[in-house]
């Protein structure tokens, strides 16, 4: 194909014929809107980091995943921020614990969303780590047996799917093995499989209250420049019985979402974190970018590059424009 015989431009020149030619569609059926429930009633927090984003106790929360369903977002991605923390996380576990009373008002109240919850336990911990402290280090195993017990609370209150977010060494298969044994077999696991030690994180730390209060989580979240190591924690978890696997953060490993995908061919997710929306709400706020077009065409690169799912701040936003038609 060579100039003049081939003219890419003719199927340039109006909307038109570029729908016709498309190769990837943003859909709203590839969102995930995750939502931060908070102990009390009426609280509707700001973050300041993320403009648009709240601390919603339990009430506000239902009426934020109603908007969702109604938009015709397929669910939510629940995380707790509990008004009390100890140095094991009893809140994360606990049956009247936040996110625990959260899946159960919106299972009762907006039965066709999908509910799915965060696993980890830095939310509820006083020290902040995602798992039990001994010596200023963080327990691999005794961990496990913590996370188990949350998935287990998080599904019997209601939650359609759980998402383990610590990256403990084999927690996909203590919950799987602690699911099937209460019974809850056919609930699917999106396991946090390869997710990097990043400075995206930090309007999240914020929102959830989870900063490290010694330490950071380099030593058991991955090292940025490191992709090999991606296939081996994407394998362990596929292994242990995840049913769809994470890239977090996305925008800066889009390297890793594609070499994750063309690997193993399996359900993905990827999350579009906090500071990659902090840093678009900012932009778009000083006039610098035009954040409607920003945020589609960054969602799109995610998916172009093989996320089946897009986990996503901008959620409500993202559904509005393409109910429109973008």
């Amino acid at each position: 194909m060579r100039y003049p015989d081939y003219r890419p431009r003719r199927l340039r020149q109006n909307e038109g014929f570029r729908r016709m030619v498309r190769e990837t569609v943003l859909s709203v059926d590839d969102l995930v809107y995750p939502l931060f429930a908070a102990a009390g009633k009426g609280i509707k927090k700001p973050v300041e980091s993320m403009p648009g984003v709240y601390n919603l106790s339990v009430d506000l929360v239902v009426e934020e995943a109603q908007r969702a369903r109604e938009i015709g977002i397929p669910a939510v991605l629940l995380f707790g921020v509990p008004d009390k923390k100890d140095p094991e996380g009893t809140g994360a576990y606990a049956e009247d614990g936040v996110v625990q009373q959260a899946v159960r008002e919106i299972k009762r109240l907006v039965p066709d969303l999908l509910v799915i919850t965060d696993v980890c336990l830095c939310e509820y911990t006083d020290h902040g780590h995602c798992g039990i402290i001994e010596d200023g280090r963080v327990l691999n195993d005794p961990t496990l047996e913590l996370l188990a017990q949350t998935a287990v609370s998080h599904v019997k209150s209601g939650a359609d799917m759980v998402a383990p977010s610590d990256m403990m060494d084999g927690r996909v298969a203590a919950i799987r093995k602690a699911l099937d044994r209460e019974g809850c077999r056919e609930t699917p696991v999106m396991a946090y499989s390869v997710k990097y030690a990043s400075a995206y994180y930090g309007p999240f730390r914020e929102a959830a209250g989870s900063a490290p209060c010694f330490g950071d989580r380099r030593a058991y979240q991955m090292d940025p420049p490191n992709a090999v190591e991606a296939l081996r924690e994407a394998a362990l978890d596929i292994d242990e019985g995840a049913d769809i696997i994470m890239v977090k953060p996305a925008l800066a490993y889009l390297d890793i979402v594609k070499m994750i995908k063309e690997n193993f061919d399996y359900p993905l997710a990827v999350y579009n974190v906090s500071g990659e929306y902090a840093m678009v709400k900012a932009a778009a706020k000083m006039g610098w970018v035009d954040e409607r077009r920003i945020v589609t065409e960054t969602l799109t690169g995610m998916k172009r590059a093989g996320a089946d799912i897009i986990i996503t701040y901008h959620a409500l936003d993202v559904a509005g424009w393409l109910k429109e038609g973008l």
